[in-house]
């Protein structure tokens, strides 16, 4: 066995130009200083405090790998935003709670930084009064995933909103009667095979499968929602209810084939899958449109009652949108 050999070795000169060679290390010098710099990036990322800084505040120069594009830093949170606090009913169906959490993350992508909270009235976990116990010294904004003045929001949520006296809170307006509903409402439709091109005909017509309530305030929203819906379309749009309200969905569809209006549609009146939207579905000869769920329309009608009610006198208790539009 020989000695391995002590003499340096030889300097290799250097690549030519353009020839994508790398150029070797010259000298133990050479690899230390290379070592150093390192440690200094590295360093660079570390405040005083010994935490680590984020990537954004640092100078492109500083990244380990200046060739790799550095992503967009995320918006920050602000601490002086109030929560979005969003109720929904809840639902037996298994459907009902992904399609609710699936809405709001869209939201969230509207809106990064925003706390966007999740809280039911009834059937699924979380409930809205664990919701508020978690936000105690916080400020809120409960914004129903409701679609009318019905019991719910009349009643149900100004009571839960003054049972938890450690938050401050708005009550922000139910979801309906508003545009961008009715821009949800005819996407569902089109995606069920509404053609635009039956605008105007005499045989097409859309029957607005709602929950039904009994209160008259609910049962004009409604109504006022299938008058802006059939001027979208330009065909007469019924009002139908799966409980406590007339007519029902078979019924109306019997009414509008007896005008002739055989071409017909059902479009869901509902924020998620659920029994009315089942009853609902099951009721209609033809294919029934998807409730609105996670559709882009809804989770910018969140926001736009979240900041209509932000708009309002700041709260010393609670305030109250709901008989806004």
């Amino acid at each position: 066995m020989t000695e391995p050999s002590t003499q340096q070795p030889r300097q290799s000169p250097p690549p030519p130009a353009g020839s994508g060679g790398t150029v070797p290390l010259d000298s133990t010098a050479q690899l230390l200083t290379r070592i150093t710099a390192q440690l200094g990036t590295q360093l660079s990322l570390v405040s005083r405090n010994g935490t680590r800084r984020p990537m954004h505040r640092t100078r492109p120069s500083e990244a380990l790998r200046p060739s790799a594009a550095p992503r967009p830093p995320a918006a920050p949170r602000s601490p002086d935003a109030p929560t979005l606090l969003v109720v929904a009913h809840g639902s037996r169906d298994p459907q009902a709670l992904r399609t609710v959490m699936a809405l709001l993350d869209r939201v969230r992508d509207l809106r990064p930084g925003l706390d966007v909270r999740l809280g039911h009235i009834e059937l699924n976990r979380p409930l809205l009064p664990d919701t508020l116990d978690g936000l105690r010294g916080a400020d809120a904004v409960l914004v129903p995933l409701l679609l009318g003045r019905g019991h719910h929001v009349k009643h149900d949520l100004p009571a839960a909103a003054a049972a938890a006296p450690a938050v401050r809170t708005r009550v922000a307006a139910p979801l309906g009667p508003h545009p961008l509903l009715v821009e949800a409402l005819y996407g569902r439709l089109v995606e069920a095979g509404w053609d635009p091109a039956d605008q105007g005909s005499r045989s097409a017509a859309v029957v607005l499968a709602a929950a039904g309530s009994r209160d008259p305030d609910s049962a004009q929203d409604t109504r006022r929602t299938a008058r802006m819906l059939a001027e979208r379309l330009g065909v007469p749009v019924v009002p139908a209810y799966a409980s406590a309200g007339t007519p029902t969905v078979p019924a109306a569809l019997r009414a509008l084939a007896a005008r002739g209006r055989h071409r017909t549609f059902v479009a869901s009146y509902f924020t998620a899958p659920g029994r009315f939207a089942s009853a609902a579905a099951g009721a209609a000869p033809r294919t029934t449109a998807l409730p609105l769920g996670a559709h882009p329309a809804m989770a910018r009608l969140l926001l736009h009652r979240y900041d209509q009610a932000l708009s309002a006198t700041a709260p010393s208790g609670m305030v109250s949108l709901l008989a806004s539009a």
